[in-house]
């Protein structure tokens, strides 16, 4: 089992979650919204305490799914969120050792 970390532009999230649901075998996501930064300019190396406080806003989609679904979600994803500009965002996938289910107590 894997999960899918997608940071993506929120502007991009119905495009990305219309074609996800044509993915066979998904089974659901999670959406949250999420600030924060990323890499800077050598020029930028030093930031201002002002711009400490100049997050950019992005959406976080996440996915548990079986390692057999990572390569068609995570194309799905890349060419849908794509911009061409900057920032578009990563896709970060993480092995997931097991799951247990809120009140059946056994891990899946």
């Amino acid at each position: 089992m894997k999960k899918i970390e997608a940071y993506i532009k929120s502007h991009k999230l119905t495009e990305v979650t219309m074609a996800l649901q044509h993915v066979e075998g998904l089974r659901g996501m999670s959406v949250l919204f999420a600030r924060g930064f990323g890499h800077r300019d050598a020029a930028e190396k030093h930031p201002k305490l002002d711009d400490l406080m100049d997050f950019s806003e992005h959406t976080k989609i996440e996915i548990f799914c079986n390692d057999d679904l990572v390569e068609e979600l995570v194309d799905v994803i890349d060419k849908n969120a794509v911009t061409g500009l900057r920032g578009d965002g990563k896709i970060y996938i993480m092995d997931v050792i097991g799951a247990v289910k809120i009140g059946k107590g056994k891990i899946e």
